[in-house]
């Protein structure tokens, strides 16, 4: 079985090699593809060196179309504009007063803006060389993309995250609860979404984990929003939700940190990539590449914990394996027909009440041969069924203007995220990145 992941520079990728030479996956090549060749250097020195010469086939191809010809998966995991553009999206938004974070807010539909063209590009060339693939989409802003992809694809791609699962674990740890003995009941979309019953032999635990002021602060979540607003929602949010939730706390340990996050990463990530290749003199690149990832993991979402007085990340959560073990429990689902039940990005169909059927949701989904059936989740409560809606038209409009180029439809989707607090704000933004980012000004090249 043949696997190309598009964005074979990532610096996750050794992760999903490592998951791929861990266990029975069927894959016997892996083809990676990048626009950066420095970067896919410094990612084979990483799996060569890890491997030993075990594992599957290494294989690096710079033309798009000759690396998914007739490829059975596709694992997409590119960024358009690089560390760079991720640090001015979140500058830029900054400088504004609004939240320039990844995925969420201003700066998520901005990423969103550059992104989705090359996307469609994508979904086409396969489609042409490799209709009978499967792609899942690790891209960011995960929804958006997937969603602008299925437009080409169909139900042939399926987005992936691992906040879900991640959030499953703490909370299985924190009820004492073995996760195979557990439904989480979880429902939403990506990075925006709930979990809002935990069954154990057809009783919900849930409510012993929201009365317990010990078990909510031994974990991530609890600490980060806090017992009684976790209690209010009767519910256990993902945790991207605390940029909604606490806007003005998370602008003000943004703005007041040394650096973004895309700063932060993108000069700790500046002396691996600059490494030596493999076979040099000194050698050590997988070495150099675990200490940087474990850095990596210790520092995320740091801001949010900073500004909720959380401190650091529990030592369970910085093993690695969340996007990897997602993408090849989906993979071998597919391949070997092994049924499984994982939460993804999926179209909607009738899973989530009040969402239509071609929107791109995130919730739990029955694996096999067959692809990805999302399972019914219900209706969220009024407030969450309010924000998804208003998240998802967003998402809409910033697909429809990256098709359309036109400028005042980037403003327009903007101007419409619930992060966003003003058309001004909206337009000084598009035009500042206009100004800095050479990949969106070859998106939007008209009024």
């Amino acid at each position: 079985m043949r696997l190309t992941i598009l964005g074979g520079g990532g610096f996750r990728v050794p992760l999903v090699h490592r998951a791929l030479a861990s266990e029975e996956s069927g894959v016997d090549t892996v083809v990676l593809h990048d626009t950066d060749a420095e970067r896919v250097r410094a990612v084979r020195a990483v799996l060569e060196e890890r491997s030993g010469g075990r594992g599957p086939k290494l294989v690096v191809e710079s033309d798009l179309a000759a690396a998914v010809r007739g490829t059975d998966f596709v694992f997409s995991a590119i960024r358009v504009g690089g560390l760079a553009g991720r640090s001015c999206d979140e500058r830029s938004a900054l400088g504004q007063g609004v939240l320039g974070q990844e995925t969420t807010g201003a700066g998520g539909v901005l990423y969103g803006l550059r992104t989705v063209p090359v996307a469609l590009n994508i979904a086409s060339t396969i489609a042409a060389e490799a209709p009978d693939a499967w792609v899942i989409n690790f891209t960011n802003p995960a929804g958006m993309v997937t969603e602008a992809m299925s437009s080409v694809l169909g139900d042939r791609v399926i987005g992936i995250c691992d906040s879900p699962v991640g959030l499953f674990r703490r909370v299985a740890r924190a009820l004492d609860v073995p996760m195979g003995d557990a439904w989480f009941d979880y429902a939403g979309l990506n990075h925006l979404g709930w979990l809002r019953r935990v069954l154990v032999n057809g009783r919900d635990v849930l409510p012993d984990l929201l009365g317990s002021d010990d078990a909510l602060g031994s974990f991530e979540e609890g600490k980060l929003f806090g017992a009684p607003w976790l209690r209010s929602l009767g519910a256990i949010p993902n945790e991207y939700l605390y940029y909604y939730y606490f806007t003005r706390d998370a602008i003000a340990s943004a703005q007041a940190a040394p650096a973004t996050r895309g700063e932060y990463l993108l000069r700790q990530q500046a002396g691996f990539y600059a490494g030596p290749a493999a076979g040099s003199a000194t050698g050590g690149a997988a070495e150099r590449w675990d200490e940087v990832r474990r850095e990596r993991e210790a520092t995320y979402m740091a801001e949010s914990r900073d500004a909720a007085g959380v401190g650091d990340r529990d030592t369970a959560d910085l093993d690695g394996g969340g996007y990897d073990r997602v993408a090849l429990a989906l993979m071998r689902a597919i391949a070997a027909d092994e049924r499984a039940t994982l939460v993804l990005n999926v179209r909607n169909r009738s899973a989530l009440a009040g969402v239509d059927a071609d929107a791109v949701v995130e919730v739990p989904c029955l694996v096999g041969r067959n692809g990805a059936q999302p399972l019914a989740a219900g209706a969220l409560d009024p407030a969450a069924a309010a924000l998804v809606a208003a998240v998802k038209a967003t998402d809409r409009a910033a697909i429809a203007a990256a098709r359309s180029g036109s400028r005042r439809a980037a403003v327009a989707a903007v101007a419409g995220h619930p992060l966003v607090d003003s058309v001004t704000t909206a337009e000084r933004l598009v035009e500042a990145e206009l100004a800095a980012l050479p990949e969106l000004r070859a998106v939007l090249t008209r009024d």
